[in-house]
């Protein structure tokens, strides 16, 4: 058991190293415009167990970590549960990067299987949880890579219902083709741009529930983080930004 809690230490502390680095050198190249909208608590990032991050564009969104404090980056290093892609954690090199970016990075493939609820299983009352519920991401036609409209899926909601209590970060990206478009050289010295949202998780639960109880759920927190996407996200900068 000690053994155990030094290993898992000690990938906290790397994890969190990694973090911090990828921060720093975000501040170092990039211009940070992060706000928070609405109503917020006096401690924004304090048992936050859910960041819901919506308009995922590229895979350098790690660029965002410049504008979070240390003690964020910390909670994502020793409690952090990111789902992603087995696509994406299969890659040689980002697929390497992709797994020290939380302290459990579990591969899916996007069904509702066993990868799944692997996700959930891993869900304790310490874990903070990030995930991009869009599941794949907008290519610079403003559609996915088979050319449909961007959409939230479920799982945001089986998280949700897993989580119970706490805050909930949503955070709206204003893109980040201007840095990144998908399988081209990246930019530097531009400026991204980030809108956040800090709710209550047992009162956003109550709330999509009134509007037509447990069968209604799933679908009333898709169509809802869809409309508060639309509203709340930043317009993309320009390439040249």
């Amino acid at each position: 058991m000690v053994r155990f809690r030094l290993v898992t230490f000690l990938r906290s502390v790397a994890v969190f190293s990694i973090l911090t680095f990828l921060k720093y050198l975000s501040r170092l190249f990039y211009k940070q415009d992060f706000a928070f909208i609405g109503d917020a608590p006096r401690d924004p990032w304090a048992n936050i167990r859910l960041v819901v991050f919506l308009n995922h564009t590229s895979l350098f969104e790690p660029i965002f970590l410049g504008a979070v404090p240390n003690r964020f980056i910390w909670r994502l290093a020793a409690h952090g549960v990111i789902p992603a892609a087995d696509k994406t954690t299969g890659r040689p090199l980002v697929g390497l990067v992709f797994k020290f970016v939380a302290h459990h990075v579990i591969p899916i493939t996007r069904q509702r299987d066993h990868t799944w609820f692997a996700v959930l299983n891993k869900i304790d009352p310490k874990s903070m949880v990030v995930i991009a519920p869009e599941g794949r991401m907008k290519r610079a036609t403003g559609l996915d890579m088979h050319g449909n409209p961007m959409t939230v899926r479920g799982g945001v909601a089986d998280i949700l219902q897993a989580a119970e209590q706490g805050r909930m970060l949503v955070a709206y990206s204003g893109g980040l083709h201007h840095v990144q478009v998908p399988g081209h050289i990246p930019n530097v010295f531009a400026t991204v741009r980030m809108r956040v949202e800090n709710l209550d998780i047992a009162g956003y639960i109550a709330e999509q529930m009134a509007k037509g109880g447990a069968e209604q759920f799933k679908r009333n927190v898709m169509r809802d983080l869809e409309q508060r996407r639309d509203m709340y996200c930043p317009e993309e900068l320009q390439k040249t930004a």
